[in-house]
């Protein structure tokens, strides 16, 4: 992965690094170019070194990736990819050919093909195969998908691949949602695997509470490589987890994790805006290791962003906010929310307030059809 900002752990004589990074890969609506833009400024003097664009609301990526990109959005895409790199920060897309692994016969590969060649048009530092959140009952699924990955190698000359395997995490929710993984799965595919391909894993859990150098070494030598750690905090789509603000600054994930990465992306929330504030607390975290404190690290992340005042603002409502969630919210109290939101004239303050009016939540139809 590119490199990030050189991160050293207080109390600790060996120095680590770890690459920062951001996968725009949450189901839901979808971010403007200028809200990118603007999380790119905010978080590329913080060591955030790369950005995967891959929403799954982007169907010329995933449901109709066969088909090109219309005009304007590849320019959008390639306009992204120079501004990126003015900032420092190395561009890449996450292509999710749906199902494909189930008949990579002559006619995907010519698909898979067309669609390499409009994708390096658009100047990309990486391209990441995604294979997640789709259903197989290839027994040698693994396998499949190696040859796919050095197929691809094959027919591009797009510096970087990465690749998100089907079973992306222990999580057993995988095999009960997309069938039960192959026996062996991730071992195979590791060893199959050209050891200059990286590989996205999630930890434990789809979205882990915790995640330990002891399991990152476990993946590591089950893949033959350190693997990107793909973080499923502060996403929040679903229909679940979209009425909840994903704020506080982040827990669980130790600097002395940098050792058994090869990257560590966050998955971002659906306001833009409000995600740069627990993103730069993991930036804090690597930065200051056994020191770090995850309260104080979310005070400095939000006056930083949004000044004193609304942060204070947003401190004293994270219970209300993160906690309790729109479900758990009355008529009154949201009408109070959006009166003292409404008082600030800050992006942060009108995601709320669309948080508040429903604009982002997010279905089991949604999902589905993403």
């Amino acid at each position: 992965m590119p490199g990030g900002r050189l991160f050293v752990s207080a109390g600790e004589k060996k120095v680590m690094t770890v690459s920062l990074g951001i996968i725009e890969g949450f189901y839901g609506p979808l971010w403007s170019w200028e809200e990118r833009q603007q999380l790119v400024k905010t978080l590329a003097p913080h060591g955030y070194a790369f950005y995967l664009y891959a929403p799954k609301a982007d169907a010329w990526l995933r449901r109709r990736w066969q088909e090109p990109f219309p005009e304007a959005q590849a320019r959008a895409m390639a306009d992204f990819a120079r501004f990126c790199r003015r900032q420092g920060v190395s561009f890449g897309v996450g292509l999710s050919p749906y199902e494909i692994f189930n008949n990579f016969d002559q006619a995907a590969q010519a698909q898979l093909a067309r669609k390499l060649k409009a994708l390096e048009k658009l100047g990309l530092d990486e391209l990441a195969i995604l294979f997640d959140d789709m259903r197989s009952d290839i027994p040698n699924l693994a396998q499949v998908q190696a040859d796919i990955m050095h197929w691809v190698r094959d027919h591009t000359d797009i510096p970087r691949l990465s690749v998100c395997p089907s079973y992306y995490s222990d999580d057993p929710v995988l095999d009960r949602v997309f069938g039960e993984r192959p026996a062996d799965y991730l071992e195979t595919l590791g060893q199959a695997l050209d050891p200059s391909i990286h590989v996205f894993w999630t930890g434990e859990e789809v979205c882990s509470r915790e995640i330990s150098p002891g399991h990152l070494k476990r993946v590591g030598k089950l893949l033959g490589r350190k693997p990107i750690l793909w973080d499923n905090y502060p996403v929040n789509d679903g229909d679940r987890m979209s009425g909840h603000l994903h704020l506080r600054g982040f827990t669980g994930r130790p600097a002395g994790n940098a050792a058994w990465l090869a990257g560590h992306a966050i998955n971002p929330a659906l306001q833009p805006t409000l995600t740069t504030l627990p993103a730069l607390t993991l930036a804090e975290s690597y930065r200051l290791g056994p020191d770090y404190q995850y309260g104080q690290a979310f005070l400095h992340a939000a006056r930083e962003v949004l000044g004193s005042e609304l942060a204070n603002q947003l401190r004293r409502d994270l219970l209300v906010l993160q906690d309790a969630g729109l479900g758990r919210l009355s008529d009154e109290r949201k009408q109070a929310l959006l009166h003292t939101y409404d008082a600030f004239d800050h992006p942060a303050a009108s995601e709320i307030m669309r948080w508040l009016a429903g604009d982002y939540l997010v279905t089991d139809e949604m999902v589905q059809t993403q």
